[in-house]
């Protein structure tokens, strides 16, 4: 089958040759009928991480957003079935620690991060693995495409598992958004359906009229603003929740410095070699004004159902982040694209 594999950090991917998957005895094969372009995978196949002994091997195929087929299931798998249609967490849990039990399956204790390590190979490719595909794979409800799903891929479910289960978050509170990209849009529009006014901070005049289309109340370019004045002024005194959705020193800290008081940072974005994983953080006022600092990953698969409750009445609609369909082969041009964020919403893979 056809895949995108990291050959050497920064180079080209390779869409390669490899060999067809085989379902261990509680997983299942998908056929990869769409998966998501994400952030991730560019921090992925820069080779960003190592900081956090988080940095993928070479020879790596990407990709963590799919959606498909069940093509083959082993033979202690219950709840999935050949044939059917399902959509994958990247933050793979087995199901049976003491996180994963108590509803947090995105912290498992010895889980997987699909398309970011070697014993999980990702979905720019023909076919994926699910391992612990009882806990983990999620059934399309019906009405719902493949390439819709894979919208909600990590990017919307990041943003929704942020929002409604690691911010205390009240409708009508402010929400701040640095950096509009994918998951940055996405929170966007979560945080309207959730009830909140939002302001959507980016430099591209582009993405900031997305984000308008999304639900922000307010836009800020970043680059002509003191960022924090502009929200505490904005908001009479400064947002309830601001999220970093971008991962550079500048955003995290504008983030935090754009807070009322008791207010919630929540960090969504990953560092990038600048950083490499430290940011240098006002502590003391932080301290002074009971500032929470709160990190966010993925969402718990057991709690997508929230989600597609919501997407089934209409009230959120990942779709709307969707600017492209793309091939297979697209794939190396497209993560390259993101070297100076020349992309806007979110690209998805449908050819394969």
């Amino acid at each position: 089958m056809k895949a995108a594999v990291v050959a050497e950090y920064g180079e080209p991917l390779e869409i390669r040759d490899v060999p067809e998957p085989d379902p261990d005895p509680r997983g299942v094969v998908v056929e990869t009928e769409a998966c998501g372009i994400c952030r991730s995978d560019w921090h992925a196949w820069q080779g960003h991480g190592e900081w956090a002994d988080d940095q993928v091997p070479k020879g790596q195929i990407l990709g963590h957003e799919p959606a498909g087929r069940v093509v083959a299931a082993g033979d202690r798998v219950e709840r999935i079935a050949e044939g059917d249609r399902v959509a994958v967490p990247f933050n793979l849990g087995r199901g049976d620690c003491e996180h994963c039990r108590n509803g947090h399956g995105n912290v498992c204790a010895d889980g997987l991060a699909l398309g970011f390590e070697s014993d999980a190979p990702g979905a720019f490719a023909e076919q994926v693995h699910v391992p612990y595909a009882d806990y983990n794979a999620v059934h399309l409800p019906a009405g719902v495409s493949p390439t819709e799903m894979a919208s909600l891929g990590c990017r919307f479910a990041t943003a929704y598992h942020a929002l409604a289960h690691r911010a205390d978050l009240t409708p009508g509170d402010w929400v701040a958004v640095h950096g509009c990209g994918g998951v940055g849009l996405s929170a966007v529009h979560v945080a309207d359906a959730l009830g909140a006014n939002v302001i959507a901070v980016d430099l591209d005049a582009e993405k900031l009229r997305k984000a308008g289309e999304l639900g922000a109340d307010e836009t800020i370019d970043g680059g002509d603003a003191d960022v924090p004045a502009e929200i505490e002024g904005l908001t009479d005194g400064g947002a309830h929740v601001s999220i970093d959705a971008l991962g550079i020193a500048e955003t995290c800290r504008n983030s935090i410095g754009c807070l009322r008081k008791r207010g919630q940072h929540v960090q969504l974005g990953l560092t990038t070699d600048a950083e490499r994983g430290e940011v240098s953080l006002p502590t003391d006022a932080m301290t002074m004004s009971e500032i929470t600092f709160l990190g966010s990953r993925g969402m718990p698969p057991t709690r997508y159902d929230e989600l597609l409750r919501m997407m089934d009445r209409g009230v959120v609609s990942p779709a709307k982040l969707i600017t492209a369909e793309v091939a297979l082969a697209d794939v190396p041009d497209r993560l390259a694209a993101m070297d100076d964020y020349g992309t806007v919403g979110i690209e998805v893979v449908t050819e394969f």
